[in-house]
Formats: C-alpha cells, structure tokens, sequence
C-alpha cells in the first residue's frame, strides 16, 4: 500500500467516529421531537452516549489489538458499529437510541485505538506527527461536509435515513480495509493477553510523565471541542437563527481546522512537535480569553461573523494542538502501542466527554458558557504541559525522522 492510500484509510477509518457525531446534528430536533424527548438540553445525551461507549471501549480494544493483532479487532468493531446504525433505524424509544448510541460508540472504538497504533507501527517521531497531521487534514473534510450531508437526507427523507447513510458509509470502508490493509503488528511486539500483562502495559503507560500530561492536557482540550458540538445546534440555530444554513456555518469552522492540519504537517519537520503544539495552546488561550471579555462586554448577542471569526481562529489553533499531543503522547510508548493508545484514547474521549457534557449542559441560552469552558480547559491543559516538560516550553527533543 502506497503512502496515500495508507494516509487516506487511516483518516477515513477515523472518520466514521466523526460521521457518526456530525451528520446528525441538524436532526438532533427531530429525533427529540420523534421520540418525545421533553428537555431541549436531554438531546445531547445522543452525542455523550456515544462519546462513552467510544471512551470506555478502548480500554478494550488496545491490550486485544497487541496480542491478535490490528486486522481482526478492527473488523469486529466495525461490525458492531454498522449493526448498531442500521438497528437504531428501527429504534422505538429514546432510551433505546441512547443504548445503541452508546454500542455504536464501542465498535467505533476500534477504528480510535487501532488506527493510532498501526500510524504508530510504522512511523516515529516527527514523520508520525507529519502522516497523523495529514490523516487529521482528511478527516476533517468529514466535520465539513457531514452537517450538510444530513441536512440533504432530511430533505429528502427523515432521521432514520442518516443512520442508514452511516451504516452503508461505514460498510464500503470495511470491504476497502479488509482487501488492502495487511497486517502491521510486529511479531516481536505481540504482548500475551493475560491480566498480570494488561496491568503491567497500563503501569508503563500511566507511570510515563510526559504521555501521561499529554493526554491530560489534550483531554481537557478535546473537552472544549466536544462541550460545542453538543450545543451547536442550540448556539447557531437557537441563539443566532441560522436554520438550514446551520452545516455551513459548522463547515467553516471545521474548514479553519482542516487548514490547521495541512499546515501542520508542512512544519512539524522543520520545527518540532514541541514548538508548534505549545505556541498554539498559548494562541488558543490568548484567543479565547479575548473571546470572552468581548462576550461579557460587547452586545448580547455577539454579532454572528465576529463571533465566527473568534471561533475560526480558537479551532485554528485546536488543529495544530490536536495531532502533536497525540504524537508526543504515544511516542516514547511505540512498544506498547496498541495499550497505550487504548488507555490514551480512554483518558482523552471519556474525560473529554464528561467535560464537554458539563460545558453543553451549561447551555443558558447564549455562547457564554461555552467560551468561559474554552478558555479555562486552555488553561488547565497548559498546567499539565508545563509538568510534563518541567516547566520549560518550545524545547525540541525528536529527531526530524
């Protein structure tokens, strides 16, 4: 497999989490109405229920992938994740969707945990940060098009339709792996899947500074991302009216990430994880803390192209932040790959979850909440940089390959 497909099937592989969560935002209304969920704020729970179920399955899928290898559990997690999206077509009841929300969210899983580790089995160092940054780029032209791609199928249909779309989405993905991804998994990494050696790869992963504050501090970041996809559909249709131009706005801000990415990858060689990852936390603090002073002072509400334009330019910085804390998380932990990015992908989805849960439940009718979330988990997450760099910033350590 040459390097663009390689880089293709990893972002779309990692995508289909990010299909799953965006394509249906502009239903989020109707599925409530449908099932006769009375609180506005409960249908988020469509989002964090699948936010967990994908956060606690990977613990799963790391320590499984490292003994069986990366083929197999994939497969297996992506069977679930198109069972659960065809059977929640046919879904009865609220409680019903959240449960197969939350299995889809466990196959999905696989493609977190098991794609990290397979970049991981081939790449190191800053040639990893430079294919995850390029993968990153690619599976953000999902966030683009996926709001829109749901607005089309309600057009045309109703929201049992856009979990059909996702299963047969994530059914040619399947077939497309299953032919040309071999086997990337080492036979000298192969770990025996036996609980006193799950334990000791969880030991080593959690007992490492430097992955350990790099997940905290990208968990407390991903927080911030995932506390506005639940109220985003509140924020640009409740608050600023937008309507059915409601994915063209999410587009624009997912656009500003994807660029972010491209740029990424362009740079990470020449400077350094290190460098660019602490200068765009900074950025992205700075950003936000102007954000919300414009918020508390300025008119209510904020005008909509500046509000988008403060936003644009915190996900600017989000895109660079992104793929170089993941990259500096797993690096000194490629013998472990596949438990590494499991207890990583756990730390960083169900914490960022539960934060982003608090930040969209928070909702009060206006954007507030969700800047005042913004810039603190900046600030949170630059605490932990510091630990994990002992106190010194923009101090290059990788080698460019």
């Amino acid at each position: 497999m040459g390097k663009f497909e390689f880089i293709a099937m990893m972002a779309m592989l990692m995508a289909l989490n990010a299909l799953a969560i965006d394509i249906m935002l502009p239903a989020l209304q109707d599925i409530g109405a449908a099932l006769n969920v009375e609180a506005v704020n409960d249908r988020q729970f469509i989002v964090s229920s699948y936010l967990f179920g994908f956060g606690f399955a990977q613990l799963v899928y790391g320590p499984i992938s490292d003994r069986f290898g990366r083929r197999a559990p994939m497969i297996v997690g992506l069977v679930i994740y198109i069972l659960c999206a065809l059977a929640i077509v046919a879904v009865p009841s609220f409680g019903g969707l959240l449960a197969l929300r939350f299995l889809q969210g466990a196959g999905a899983a696989s493609t977190r945990v098991i794609t990290v580790s397979i970049v991981r089995d081939v790449f190191g160092g800053r040639a990893m940060a430079e294919v995850m940054s390029l993968i990153m780029m690619v599976f953000m032209i999902v966030p683009i098009i996926a709001p829109g791609t749901g607005q089309l199928i309600m057009l045309g249909g109703n929201w049992h339709m856009i979990f059909l779309f996702i299963g047969v989405m994530a059914g040619a993905i399947l077939v497309w792996m299953t032919m040309r991804l071999p086997e990337t998994l080492a036979p000298e990494d192969v770990r025996p899947l036996t609980v006193k050696s799950v334990i000791a790869g969880f030991r080593i992963v959690l007992t490492n500074r430097v992955a350990l504050c790099y997940t905290l501090a990208a968990t407390f970041i991903f927080g911030a991302l995932f506390g506005f996809i639940n109220s985003a559909q509140q924020i640009y249709v409740g608050v600023y009216g937008l309507g059915a131009w409601f994915p063209v706005a999410f587009a624009a801000v997912a656009a500003f990430m994807s660029l972010a990415s491209f740029i990424n990858s362009r740079l990470v060689g020449r400077f350094g994880m290190r460098r660019l990852s602490h200068a765009s936390l900074l950025g992205f603090i700075l950003v936000t803390a102007v954000w919300m002073l414009v918020q508390v002072l300025g008119p209510q509400p904020m005008p909509f192209l500046l509000f988008l334009s403060f936003f644009g330019l915190a996900m600017f910085q989000f895109g660079w932040i992104g793929a170089n804390f993941n990259s500096l998380a797993m690096e000194p932990l490629g013998h472990v790959a596949g438990t590494a990015s499991s207890v990583l992908g756990f730390m960083s989805t169900v914490g960022g979850a539960a934060i982003g849960a608090v930040i969209g439940q928070a909702f009060d009718g206006t954007a507030f909440p969700m800047v005042l979330g913004f810039c603190s988990v900046g600030v949170i997450g630059l605490v932990f940089v510091l630990i994990a760099e002992k106190g010194k910033l923009f101090q290059p350590h990788n080698p460019r390959a």
